[in-house]
């Protein structure tokens, strides 16, 4: 049996690439574990809380299209060797800001959003073909892989996070993005030493242009929106819903809400780096139990069994976003760093409406007098009936996905998809 042996380059390199994810895992996800911090010390409403999610993302999803059109401008390894630096110095503004300016906390929380979400947009869409340049056996494990140490690394950042503020009280948060710069300041080590395997990018912009006028693109792209949006709707929301839904306490709604999912989300890639096969069927699956488990956590009223539907939500959505940059470079082989840069987009693009969509309607259901009305009838609270409702809009994205998931495994299982890329590949040589 043929076996790979890496070099110690590729080997920095690739390490370095997991601790860039475990940085992204900080970043993506240490305002929402800070939410109910935030509003209790600084005032911040659930709209503006929802705003913090939006703005990480829209900033990634600026970055993205940026490489999407222009990457022929970039010099990618120096662009790579830099972004832990992006990263070091948002982390840094997001803790002492509010610190030294409590009045304007939510200034220095925004700007700080914006500058590691920029370093956290480059990551996204250089990070993945890094690890596809890299000799592997199995590419798309490789790629599953990749994106499992995202979610284990979520998984530490919540409960590190957790247990921090249980031991020295909420009061004590904004030692916690400084703390977590040690993890981008490794990445920033670990790219110095190292030379990076090269990326296919276009020579002008008139490339890219022609590429996304392909339909196949789109269908990708709405793919891992929806995807995206299934994933971090419920990561991001999941322990606040928890806690106030069901009445759980902040430590267990952060340790069962995001720890769980994120667990549950490390486990599903973790599977199919090691086993997985037919991404098509997988990714059906997965949206389609998605669905199911949205539906329970809002319909069901024992805390049990809401915070089950939310924990394997994680690992119904563990493939979707992966799984879709999977199926987006078969379909494209020469796509090279447009197609990730398209992806990726798409992907923020979901991944910023849907939390910021839940925070909004939960927001105008607490001003309804029908919502208060409805919920003394149901024996549940005005806020804890908003956040249902607010779940309930967020479950429209994982159904959906199902039914675009559906297509794309109809074209793959009638071998149209590879057809479709022969003949794209036979016009090219033309």
């Amino acid at each position: 049996m043929e076996r790979f042996v890496l070099s110690s380059n590729d080997k920095r390199v690739k390490i370095g690439c997991y601790s860039t994810n475990v940085a992204m895992a900080v970043v993506g996800n240490l305002s929402p574990l800070l939410f109910l911090t935030f509003r209790s010390t600084y005032g911040i409403s659930y709209s503006l809380l929802g705003t913090l999610v939006l703005i990480n993302f829209c900033t990634q999803l600026f970055v993205d299209l940026a490489f999407s059109f222009f990457s022929h401008k970039f010099n990618i390894p120096k662009v790579i060797k830099f972004m832990p630096i992006l990263t070091i110095v948002g982390l840094l503004i997001y803790g002492l800001f509010p610190y030294f300016l409590p009045s304007y906390a939510y200034v220095g929380l925004a700007i700080g959003t914006v500058i590691f979400s920029a370093a956290s947009g480059l990551a996204e869409v250089l990070i993945s073909p890094v690890i596809a340049a890299i000799p592997a056996k199995d590419p798309d494990r490789e790629m599953s892989k990749l994106h499992s140490i995202y979610a284990w690394g979520v998984v530490g950042v919540a409960v590190f996070a957790t247990l921090f503020l249980l031991i020295f009280s909420g009061k004590a948060w904004v030692w916690l993005p400084i703390l977590f710069t040690l993890i981008p300041l490794a990445s920033l080590f670990l790219f110095w030493g190292s030379e990076l395997p090269p990326l296919e990018k276009p020579e002008r912009a008139s490339g890219a242009i022609e590429f996304v006028k392909n339909k196949g693109v789109w269908l990708c792209v709405f793919a891992i929106f929806l995807g995206g949006a299934s994933e971090v709707a419920m990561a991001q929301w999941s322990s606040s819903y928890l806690e106030q839904s069901f009445g759980i306490p902040k430590v267990w709604g952060d340790i069962f809400g995001v720890a769980l999912f994120s667990v549950a989300l490390g486990i599903g890639r973790s599977l199919y780096a090691k086993i997985g096969k037919n991404i098509g069927k997988v990714l059906f699956l997965g949206s389609l139990g998605a669905t199911v488990c949205y539906f329970a956590a809002v319909f069901f009223v024992n805390p049990i069994i809401g915070l089950a539907a939310c924990a394997l939500t994680g690992f119904c959505v563990s493939m979707l976003w992966p799984g879709s940059l999977i199926v987006a470079s078969d379909r494209f082989p020469k796509g090279g760093v447009v197609i990730y840069a398209l992806m990726a987009a798409g992907g923020d693009f979901g991944a910023s409406v849907a939390p910021q969509l839940i925070g909004v309607v939960t927001d105008v259901a607490l001003t309804s007098s029908w919502v208060m009305n409805l919920a003394q009838n149901f024996g549940l609270t005005v806020e804890q009936l908003s956040m249902k409702i607010g779940m309930l809009v967020g479950a429209l994205f994982p159904l959906l996905a199902t039914f675009v998931f559906l297509t794309i495994l109809r074209l793959r299982k009638k071998q149209l998809w590879q057809g479709l890329r022969e003949s794209e590949k036979t016009q090219a040589e033309e």
